[in-house]
């Protein structure tokens, strides 16, 4: 029989296309005050299965992403993405931070916690680009209902801020939360967000949080995302999938196949 790690070696070289057909499911999350459209990944089985919480970045909410609840999906994971523009009427690529887009992402995280066909416990967060700033509000917010942080080429910062806030610190969620933190980011990011990647690395592992930072190499922004992906960046791809499994199973502290440990 093939072990499980060898299956999802296979599953991530093949990428994508291995489980695109499994559908998602379409709901609502509510905010108190209006509906928040969500999206569903659901691992095929019996559950309970480990939540997690998907952000997407603020280039809206995409097949892209789709695809990546999918492969989160394909690892194991129960997998909620609340749509944080669409309920706001926010604009793809909107320039400033929307602070009431923050119900929005809570609700989903609200809406996870009440499902049935989770595990019982802290979720496991998935975030991308402006995401992971939402993410760490979260996180400082509610410490209790999140587990673990995956940022892809993340916001440490508030996009609001000042310039030299953004030159020379980081959000002060990052220092609060508890969370740990895995930071994936390719070294031909801009400079500004690597720089704040870096700060953010050193204020959470001088407070003692789990932390860790992988840098890619001749990787690029939304290395993940991109159509023009070099070779380079599909390999990154497959590792930070991978890797992003990896701590979501360690401080999610799952079982065995990424099940719920009781």
């Amino acid at each position: 029989m093939m072990r499980p790690l060898a299956w999802l070696a296979l599953m991530l070289l093949a990428g994508p296309t291995s489980v695109a057909a499994q559908p998602l499911e379409k709901s609502s999350a509510s905010t108190g005050k209006y509906e928040v459209p969500v999206e569903i990944a659901r691992p095929a089985g019996p559950g309970p299965f480990p939540p997690v919480l998907y952000i997407h970045a603020k280039r809206g909410f995409e097949d892209e992403d789709r695809a990546h609840m999918r492969e989160l999906a394909a690892q194991g994971f129960l997998v909620l993405a609340p749509d944080w523009q669409q309920a706001n009427m926010i604009e793809r690529w909107p320039d400033r931070h929307y602070p009431e887009s923050e119900d929005d992402v809570e609700a989903g995280l609200n809406a996870l916690l009440a499902r049935k066909d989770v595990c019982k416990g802290p979720v496991g967060i998935v975030a991308l680009s402006r995401g992971p700033y939402f993410a760490i509000r979260l996180a400082a917010k509610r410490p209790q209902d999140i587990a673990a942080i995956v940022s892809y080429y993340g916001h440490f910062q508030n996009p609001n801020a000042p310039e030299p806030q953004q030159l020379f610190s980081v959000a002060p969620e990052v220092n609060q939360i508890k969370a740990p933190v895995l930071m994936l980011i390719g070294d031909a990011d801009f400079e500004l967000r690597r720089m704040v990647n870096g700060r953010a690395f050193y204020a959470l592992n001088e407070r003692g949080v789990p932390v860790e930072l992988q840098m890619y190499p001749m990787v690029r922004r939304a290395f993940d995302f991109r159509r023009d992906a070099t070779p380079e960046e599909r390999i990154a791809t497959r590792h930070a999938r991978e890797r992003a499994r990896e701590w979501l199973v360690r401080h999610m502290k799952l079982g065995a196949g990424a099940r719920c440990a009781s």
